[in-house]
């Protein structure tokens, strides 16, 4: 890991890239905060995206959080020096591949509503905690992109678990596949997310949200979230087959290339592909 990182996660001081703040009773409102670089995923990040859910539900004063992005974007995906050394360092890769399923188990297992709050552009594992939040508000020129096969890697995350679950079999094969960015209006056409709204309303808008679901019985919410997301726990098996694939094709050709074609910014030429 770098950055040092705490034995026993166990308090917000903890957590270097996450900003808390508390905006109205029983709501806790977590900002990505590394706005110098879009909020990418370092390895330390990448981390704290899982292990924050289990802090949160240990605090009795907070009943819903609502998760967002500091500056212009909510979070653009894993930081490239990090992708990086996933194609040459398997140590690092074990790490990931431990990480990447922690951020989709502790969603699926946090026990309080969380709402996200997506501003600017949405992808990697940060698009991952932004549609496994339990309400997902999405601002009108915000974009996401589940990017892996753009990477020349497969989509692993969250993608093949959850978008089937959202918006289809077709669409999400189609958006998978091709890697395309999806806008704020499109992305609730089609339910990938809950609701879009005009962007400078995204946080007020996650925020009214959860102090509605604040403000309710807390066991019935959370028994009620509990339930709905079994159907997901029911495609675990998918996840681990896409996430392992995905770890699997770091280790190949293409991901190399797909790395030095966004450094240089061309069109990736995949050795597969010729």
């Amino acid at each position: 890991m770098t950055d040092a990182t705490p034995a026993t996660w166990t308090s917000y001081d903890d957590f270097a890239h996450l900003r808390f703040d508390r905006p109205q009773d029983g709501v806790l409102l977590v900002t990505i905060d590394r706005p110098d670089v879009l909020n990418a995923a370092n390895e330390r990040l990448h981390r704290e995206f899982s292990e924050v859910w289990p802090v949160i539900d240990r605090d009795d004063s907070v009943a819903v959080s609502v998760i967002t992005g500091a500056g212009r974007a909510f979070s653009a995906g894993g930081d490239l020096a990090m992708v990086e050394r996933m194609t040459t360092d398997y140590a690092a890769l074990l790490e990931q591949w431990s990480d990447a399923r922690a951020v989709v188990d502790a969603l699926l297992a946090s026990v309080k509503p969380v709402v996200s709050a997506i501003n600017g552009v949405a992808v990697g594992a940060g698009l991952a905690v932004a549609l496994l939040a339990d309400v997902s508000v999405m601002g009108e020129s915000a974009r996401l992109s589940d990017g892996h096969t753009r990477l020349g890697v497969a989509a692993g995350d969250h993608a093949a678990l959850l978008w089937p679950l959202l918006c289809g079999m077709a669409r999400a094969k189609y958006y998978l596949l091709t890697a395309d960015f999806v806008d704020g209006r499109e992305a609730e056409r089609i339910g990938l997310v809950t609701r879009c709204v005009p962007d400078a309303d995204v946080v007020s808008e996650a925020l009214a949200v959860a102090g509605r679901l604040a403000a309710g019985s807390r066991t019935a919410v959370q028994w009620t979230k509990r339930v709905l997301n079994r159907w997901m726990v029911q495609a675990e098996p998918v996840f681990g087959e896409s996430l392992a694939l995905e770890m699997l094709g770091f280790m190949g050709p293409d991901a190399a290339e797909g790395i030095r074609a966004v450094r240089e910014r061309r069109p990736p030429e995949f050795p597969s592909a010729r």
